[in-house]
């Protein structure tokens, strides 16, 4: 690692996990909307999508974000089915304001798709997939600390190993710089980071479990990897932004977690 990302990840981690932890839950809700608006700006930037089309998808994935709150309060206990409705009432009105802007707002139906799918993929991307870390907050702050906590260790470990042995292209299409001995590292991180934090956050889960739960996240934080490099070959750019020293964009910081959070929610239904 860089000199640059060493202090960022030194000074940055441990007051996100600090504000993870001491904060009530509703302050990670905020923080997940604001690098909501991060990622989505940037990935309109990168397909140059400009005008109030863009900007309505931020401020819808920042409402839909915020609202879950009202569906997924703390601690309540049934789901009212009202709320249900209401949240994905969010999702269809904002749609149709985003169509109802494009047909009056621009008189030449040739390009219609071409001017919203940046914007809808864009809002399914990043908004919806990082509601999937309320879900795993609502479970307890120690939840949100592990999946950050996996993913980094899945992006370190991929890292050192791609740099140092790394010799087999993974899908050099996609990314020329990944390989099949940093993906294993991936894993291979993800899973030594849920054996830890697993054993000092959770007793009750047994070794398979945490082995199984550490090798799913590690295997979603490839794919979610390799999608945003799929995106940023296509739009032709290296890396998403420039906010971060050393790291890139917010996007590219959050490519893995994207993917891996729905995955533990799953799994903690499912296996736990």
């Amino acid at each position: 690692m860089h000199l640059k990302q060493v202090i960022s990840v030194v000074v940055i981690l441990p007051l996100f996990f600090l504000y993870i932890i001491k904060l009530p839950p509703i302050f990670f809700l905020i923080l997940l909307a604001a690098i909501s608006v991060a990622a989505q700006t940037e990935f309109h930037s990168m397909y140059k999508a400009k005008g109030l089309i863009p900007l309505l998808g931020i401020i819808g994935g920042s409402i839909f974000l915020l609202s879950s709150y009202l569906l997924l309060p703390p601690h309540r206990e049934p789901l009212d089915a009202h709320f249900v409705f209401f949240h994905h009432f969010i999702l269809m009105l904002l749609f149709m304001i985003l169509f109802s802007v494009r047909l009056f707002s621009v008189h030449d139906p040739s390009s219609a798709l071409r001017d919203i799918s940046p914007v809808i993929t864009g809002f399914l991307y990043v908004p919806t997939l990082l509601l999937a870390q309320w879900y795993l907050r609502l479970h307890g702050y120690e939840w949100a600390v592990f999946l950050y906590g996996c993913v980094w260790v899945s992006d370190m470990l991929a890292c050192v190993v791609g740099t140092k042995i790394g010799k087999r292209m993974l899908y050099k299409k996609v990314s020329p710089r990944k390989t099949v001995e940093g993906a294993f590292g991936s894993i291979t991180g993800s899973i030594l980071a849920s054996l830890l934090l697993g054993s000092l956050m959770f007793d009750e889960i047994e070794i398979p479990t945490l082995i199984l739960i550490g090798g799913a996240i590690g295997v979603a934080v490839i794919a979610g990897d390799l999608v945003e490099s799929m995106f940023k070959r296509d739009a032709g750019v290296k890396d998403s932004s420039a906010i971060l020293p050393g790291h890139g964009g917010i996007l590219d910081k959050i490519d893995g977690v994207l993917f891996a959070g729905p995955i533990l929610c799953l799994l903690i239904i499912v296996v736990l």
